[in-house]
């Protein structure tokens, strides 16, 4: 009886070493991916900032105003992630982003909504019908928004969607933002000519006239992103933004012009609410890489102990091995 539940114990010790390797680095990177239903609203701020006035009564001016809100939304389209996942074979996922840009006084300044289509486990780009920006078709190369699970300490190609050009994104460090060691990643796009945006902040005015007037609109930004490594989640971004209208004297009297220029950041309450969900994700993604793979292991240890115990107790000596002793022979004289 003792040997049969040290075999038992012995196959289930083997199970559970097994599972331990099997569960960290195969399972993990084929379970773990981005659901396609997710939505996010992040709400940055730039205070003070230069902001091209529209609405001066004495004409377009350009002025230092208190603040700056963009206010970025990230929508799972679960619908379009089917369809494209029957044709790609593998599990997608497309979010429907829109960057809403106001004033001070509340009015809209610009707006950009795009369509970003990407791996659910990789996150490495899919190309796909409807893969936009601005309703301008592009082709990413390279991530955005989001970075791979276990990121690692070295350059990504980070896409920009005002320029439509993947540039790379460096890995400048490593460092401890609110309890969670981050990687530091920085981006400089220098100054290129962009397109208009397709809605602009003037009722009659359309990017085709703007371009009709020999008006250009040029950009660079210092692109900053503090990145939780296991998720892949970046807990807090920066830009320094500068636009320039150029050519601009048809349209504003003036040949150069400041569009926008701004230091923009998480606003305090969403870098919190980013910060808490970023913790709670990692505490469950160490669970299935970490904690359970040690605790198989643990028990793995623990049973074949046992196991070999029993065994040992099995065979000690003296004591009776559970066959029957031969009947005694009859002896004659």
């Amino acid at each position: 009886m003792r040997r049969r539940a040290s075999l038992v114990l012995l196959a289930f010790a083997v199970f559970f070493t097994a599972m331990a390797p099997l569960l960290r680095w195969y399972m993990f990177a084929r379970v773990v991916e981005i659901p396609a239903s997710q939505y996010q609203e992040m709400v940055l701020e730039a205070k003070p900032a230069t902001l091209l006035d529209y609405n001066d009564p004495t004409g377009i001016k350009v002025k230092q105003v208190p603040r700056v809100t963009i206010v970025q939304t990230l929508k799972g389209n679960v619908e379009e992630s089917r369809k494209i996942e029957r044709s790609a074979g593998r599990d997608v996922v497309v979010w429907d982003s829109l960057s809403y840009v106001e004033g001070p006084d509340g009015k809209m300044v610009s707006q950009i909504p795009e369509r970003y289509i990407f791996d659910a486990r990789t996150q490495d780009p899919v190309h796909a019908t409807g893969e936009m920006v601005d309703g301008d078709m592009v082709k990413r190369e390279g991530i955005e928004f989001k970075w791979p699970f276990l990121t690692e300490k070295r350059d990504y190609r980070y896409f920009d969607a005002q320029a439509r050009i993947t540039a790379p994104i460096h890995y400048r460090g490593t460092q401890n933002f609110r309890g969670l060691e981050v990687y530091s990643f920085e981006q400089i796009i220098p100054w290129t000519k962009v397109r208009m945006p397709k809605k602009m902040p003037i009722k009659g005015i359309t990017p085709e006239t703007v371009e009709k007037t020999g008006m250009t609109r040029w950009y660079t930004t210092k692109r900053m992103f503090w990145v939780e490594p296991l998720t892949g989640a970046p807990v807090r971004g920066e830009e320094i933004h500068r636009e320039e209208l150029r050519n601009a004297s048809t349209l504003l009297g003036m040949e150069k012009a400041t569009a926008f220029a701004g230091h923009v950041k998480m606003r305090d309450d969403y870098l919190d609410h980013t910060v808490a969900l970023v913790k709670s994700n990692r505490t469950k993604l160490m669970a299935m890489r970490t904690y359970l793979p040690a605790a198989f292991l643990l028990l793995g240890g623990g049973l074949l102990t046992l196991s070999l115990y029993l065994e040992a107790r099995s065979r000690r000596p003296g004591e009776p091995t559970g066959q029957p002793d031969p009947a005694p022979q009859p002896v004659s004289a």
